[in-house]
């Protein structure tokens, strides 16, 4: 019996104007933050033994990880399809903010992003998640209903709105979603 896992499927390609703007700074940053570990690795190295130096080990796997996402960021971020504006903004579609009340009066605050710009603890979820799935294309007023482990979750769509702050001023790299 082998431990081989299918592929994880892929993510949606979008992303907001903020979000593509914070994973660039984020990309920067690790730059300079390698830059800074490169550093600190031959000064480690510099020590002598390295097979019994726990600072160059340390710096060794620090700096792999800091490659490994360099490596995937270059080849996402050309992927990235930034979604400026919405035709309808009535109806609940990339980058809404969504008010749900549940059976019990209890609110709940979402916001459909992409999967490389998931913050959970903001309320923000993926276009690609269950909920965002069931939500899509549905307007104030609507009952969404998904189903998690074997539980059926009703919510009433209460409040749709999007944020026009974050439209980027250039057209470049920017794609329309339009309804249907």
């Amino acid at each position: 019996m082998s431990r081989w896992k299918p592929p994880a499927p892929k993510a949606s390609p979008y992303i907001t104007p903020d979000g593509y703007r914070r994973l660039q700074e984020a990309f920067a940053n690790l730059w300079q933050h390698r830059g800074e570990v490169t550093i600190a690795l031959s000064a480690a190295a510099a020590e002598g033994d390295r097979s019994e130096n726990a600072e160059y080990i340390y710096r060794k796997k620090e700096l792999r990880e800091i490659d490994s996402r360099i490596r995937y960021l270059q080849t996402r971020i050309p992927l990235l399809k930034i979604v400026s504006e919405v035709q309808d903004t009535s109806r609940i579609f990339f980058g809404a903010k969504v008010k749900l009340v549940d059976e019990q009066g209890k609110a709940t605050h979402v916001h459909l992003v992409g999967a490389d710009e998931l913050i959970m603890h903001q309320g923000n979820i993926s276009i690609d998640s269950p909920l965002a799935r069931a939500l899509l294309s549905k307007s104030i007023h609507d009952q969404v209903h998904y189903t998690v482990m074997e539980r059926t979750i009703f919510f009433v769509v209460a409040e749709i709105s999007y944020d026009p702050s974050s439209i980027p001023s250039s057209r470049d790299n920017c794609a329309q979603l339009t309804p249907g």
